[in-house]
């Protein structure tokens, strides 16, 4: 069945639409002004959806096309990721199994497809991390030119990474990036993937292809109490909560999980937002390892998620985030340390009512330092491996 969307509306004025292409890249231009920049989001015609979409077990995005954009680019198999019991009421959803390891797959889908549905010659996307691998993975699918925007500071083997699928990465000061994206969408005619404006709107058909894993959580555990979500922007935050929102207003279920903001304590800006009453801010962010949410400003998207689910914006710090990072290692789950502030924020809180969902958005590899500390030669000889294995503490040495 194809895409059953019908057109884009605003997210501050929801009496307000517009048609469904163009996609609006710069917001709502109704509602938005130099200060404050309102998204969009997609509709549909949700009496036409089909119930028992949600019935099967959970397969890649084109299993939700009806109530996503027109998927118009070819996929890598994304979504249909595991979730995972950590313990008893507590679920990881492994994002790090998609394509390139990210959720961000989920996104470039439905982005790239529009860059592919409207004829634009290529893409691009300011990223120093998954967004970007991500990204240039889904254009060389397409078969469309890809612009990375990255910082001097991207890690050498994400820099590798986005290289590997022919991506012209043009490493500029962070500040310079977006201004030169502008110039590049306004100038060369490249469709932009990632936000333009001063707060943030990103995409209007971003957000879709993280709503997916919302209809995945519910296909096998059905509506969970919290969902905890790493955030930088905002966009999987509202993603997914559109998703469980979906799924009420289509008559599956009578609630939604409260959801949970999990942003570094260096900067926070959706927990100053949300505590000020704000549509957004704009902060000096600190320094932090978590850098894939390391953000100077939210946007209004995780605000009414926030006050909507009835959840909260929490603010972790590293240690709490590295605390989490090393007992999910421990399981078998190697995450990097953005992706593991969803744990921290649920060990932060002490939540007791199950099911809980924490999402785990990348593998470890993103992590920053991978793979720049050597191994320690040993002596073979049987006494030094006696004694390295005793300094680790091994039982029954």
């Amino acid at each position: 069945m194809s895409s059953l969307a019908n057109g884009q509306r605003s997210l501050f004025d929801t009496s307000i639409r517009y048609p469904l292409t163009p996609p609006l890249v710069r917001g709502c231009p109704e509602t938005s002004t130099e200060e404050i920049a309102y998204p969009v989001e997609v509709d549909y015609d949700y009496a036409r959806v089909p119930r028992e979409l949600f019935a099967r077990h959970p397969g890649d995005l084109d299993q939700w096309a009806p109530i996503l954009p027109p998927l118009a680019a070819p996929g890598l198999g994304e979504g249909g990721t595991p979730l995972i019991q950590l313990e008893d009421g507590v679920f990881i959803k492994d994002e790090s199994r998609n394509p390139t390891w990210s959720h961000k797959d989920r996104i470039n889908r439905c982005t790239v497809s529009a860059a592919a549905a409207i004829g634009a010659p290529g893409v691009v996307v300011a990223s120093s991390g998954n967004h970007g691998a991500s990204a240039a993975a889904f254009a060389a699918r397409a078969g469309l030119p890809c612009i990375v925007l990255a910082t001097a500071d991207t890690p050498p083997a994400v820099g590798s990474f986005v290289s590997a699928y022919g991506a012209h990465v043009l490493p500029v000061a962070k500040e310079e990036r977006r201004p030169l994206m502008r110039r590049i969408v306004d100038e060369l005619g490249f469709h932009p993937l990632s936000n333009l404006t001063e707060t943030h709107t990103g995409h209007a058909y971003g957000p879709e292809g993280y709503k997916t894993i919302a209809y995945e959580v519910f296909s096998e555990i059905g509506i969970p109490s919290a969902v905890y979500v790493p955030t930088g922007y905002g966009e999987l935050l509202f993603g997914v909560w559109k998703g469980f929102t979906e799924l009420r207003l289509l008559g599956l279920t009578d609630r939604a999980p409260r959801m949970y903001a999990c942003e570094p304590a260096a900067g926070a800006p959706l927990a100053r937002a949300v505590a000020q009453g704000l549509p957004a801010v704009h902060l000096k962010a600190g320094p932090t390892d978590a850098y894939a949410i390391d953000c100077d400003f939210n946007g209004y998207r995780g605000v009414i998620t926030v006050r909507d689910s009835g959840g909260a914006a929490l603010s972790l710090t590293d240690d709490e985030m590295r605390a989490a990072q090393r007992e999910l290692s421990r399981t078998g789950l190697w995450y990097e340390l953005s992706s593991a502030s969803s744990l921290a924020g649920l060990r932060q809180r002490g939540e007791r009512e199950g099911p809980v969902v924490c999402i785990a958005t990348s593998s470890g590899f993103k992590d920053t330092g991978v793979g720049e500390r050597p191994l320690d030669p040993i002596d073979p000889a049987w006494d030094s491996v006696l004694r390295r294995l005793k300094s680790a503490g091994l039982p029954g040495v």
